[in-house]
């Protein structure tokens, strides 16, 4: 068998920035590589549903949101499958059954999910009809990294493209994959990380400096932004606090404007758009030093994000007005993930031996026992 990867991301919301540097930039990569037999690209409604339950036109809205920006960075339709995670029953029931090979303590220990439930101010001690704004953890969001197992072990992903965040969740994949070819037989292929090759890319920070670039904190660089929204924001970039005139010497580590740069700039941006540095770090010698301004290393980022996203921005027009075909794209690649899906659950119901109707032995020997009585 190839090399298949399964990647995706949850609609609530446009895509940005750092979903680019984290994992879009890095998913045509591997798309235009030859190097993998399939890629499935999902569009996890349903996951988002878990804490959105309240507004579903929310995510309903999204999926085009989503489908748009993939087809915008360059996903190919005819080389990645892209599907909505819904319609594909297939991975519910997988779920279900991989429910009874994890723990409720082993839950409560992923860090990932600790980390979320707190992050969306979920509770765990609210009680039936409390009044209080305190919030119960949806069952749905709880199990999380069951539901994400069923996503990449239906795909017989062997490698998964995501960011730093979500290793604790791809290792529960891998110990789900492991108790169930334990009990039932080698069924279920273990898949690998695939980590962002840029550092700066790992999590991208908000433009407020904030830890996390986050729709929810208004802090982001939208794909799908202006040329006048991106320069408004980079120019309200969070930098050095300390750095209060041209001459003071500066921190870069912890500057949102460097960390950006790290992520998106090259040796050829700073020969085309600011060649007094050879490269970075020439830059940010002279920012420690003291004698260079904020707003000359905003410029240039403004730059660098504008050649980026500039075509960006003109691929999404046209599939703007072409909105009928991305939902054919999206239909199409969800009748492909359907079948695909129902191979392994096929498997899967073969090895935990509940393929009663398919097995023609069991039928057989059963009624030869019972006539000979």
């Amino acid at each position: 068998m190839g090399k298949i990867i399964l990647t995706g991301d949850r609609p609530t919301g446009r895509l940005h920035v750092g979903h680019y540097a984290g994992s879009l930039k890095r998913r045509v990569e591997l798309q235009n590589s030859g190097q993998f037999e399939k890629i499935f690209i999902m569009i996890a409604d349903a996951q988002a549903l878990t804490d959105n339950a309240d507004n579903p036109d929310k995510v309903r809205q999204n999926i085009i949101e989503v489908a748009l920006d993939y087809l915008s960075c360059g996903i190919d339709p005819k080389v990645s499958t892209i599907f909505i995670q819904s319609q594909v029953a297939e991975l519910c029931e997988l779920a279900f059954y991989y429910m009874n090979l994890v723990t409720v303590s082993r839950l409560q220990r992923n860090p990932t999910v600790k980390t979320e439930i707190k992050m969306r101010g979920f509770s765990d001690d609210v009680a039936e009809g409390d009044t209080t704004q305190k919030k119960g953890i949806p069952v749905g969001f709880f199990t999380y990294p069951i539901s994400q197992a069923a996503d990449i072990t239906a795909f017989r992903a062997t490698t998964v493209p995501v960011g730093e965040d979500q290793e604790p969740m791809i290792e529960q994949t891998r110990e789900i994959v492991h108790k169930f070819n334990s009990v039932y037989g080698e069924t279920l292929v273990e898949p690998q990380i695939m980590l962002p090759t840029n550092s700066a890319c790992l999590r991208l920070p908000g433009t407020d400096g904030k830890a996390k670039m986050s729709k929810s904190l208004g802090n982001c660089i939208y794909l799908s932004d202006s040329a006048e929204d991106v320069k408004k924001k980079v120019m309200s970039m969070y930098t050095d606090p300390d750095h209060l005139k041209v001459s003071d010497p500066g921190k870069v580590e912890g500057n949102t404007v460097f960390t950006y740069l790290d992520a998106f700039s090259t040796d050829e941006h700073f020969a085309k758009y600011c060649p007094d540095y050879e490269n970075l770090e020439a830059m940010k010698e002279h920012y420690r030093r003291g004698g260079l301004g904020d707003v000359k290393c905003k410029k240039l980022l403004i730059a660098v994000l504008e050649e980026l996203l500039q075509p960006i921005r003109e691929r999404r027009k046209h599939y703007e007005q072409h909105i009928e075909e991305v939902y054919d794209i999206l239909r199409r690649g969800s009748d492909e993930a359907r079948k695909a899906a129902a191979e392994t659950l096929n498997d899967v119901r073969n090895a935990m031996r509940i393929n009663y109707f398919e097995d023609k032995e069991l039928i057989a020997r059963q009624a030869a026992e019972y006539r000979k009585e």
